[in-house]
């Protein structure tokens, strides 16, 4: 089984983090997720992040410090997730047609995410004073 690099994005503004619902048609469709996308040869984790911020919301990003890297196994792939802290300068857009929504750490607990993505949110939701490393600025 092939294994597929997957950069992304904790974007937080005023206490409340980025999300974007996968459009039907794609691998957990209709899963919530951090924004973000497949590395391609030749780019660095940043270079990936703000393309793929570009692609998908029409904003452009600037990439902060690494948060958290895990592996994780799907019966069909198996995803290594790279996500770092990252800044917008302005709105996002829904490019491709998901949804998109600014939620609180607590939030990220009632929506279906990837499996993928459990490790990080248990660690964002474990950090939820205004203090804490992982959520602030870039």
């Amino acid at each position: 089984m092939t294994t597929t690099t997957v950069i992304a994005a904790v974007i937080d503004r005023d206490g409340r983090i980025l999300v974007t619902q996968r459009v039907k048609g794609t691998h957990l469709a209709g899963y919530w997720e951090f924004p973000g996308g497949k590395l391609e040869p030749g780019e660095s984790h940043g270079e990936c992040l703000v393309r793929e911020i570009q692609e998908e919301l029409d904003v452009a990003a600037e990439v902060g410090s690494h948060l958290h890297s895990t592996t994780h196994a799907y019966v069909e792939r198996t995803v290594e997730l790279h996500f770092y802290r990252a800044s917008i300068m302005s709105e996002p857009r829904a490019v491709l047609g998901q949804r998109v929504r600014w939620v609180t750490s607590r939030e990220l607990l009632a929506l279906r995410l990837p499996p993928a993505d459990d490790e990080l949110v248990e660690v964002l939701t474990l950090s939820t004073s205004e203090d804490s490393p992982l959520i602030g600025g870039a």
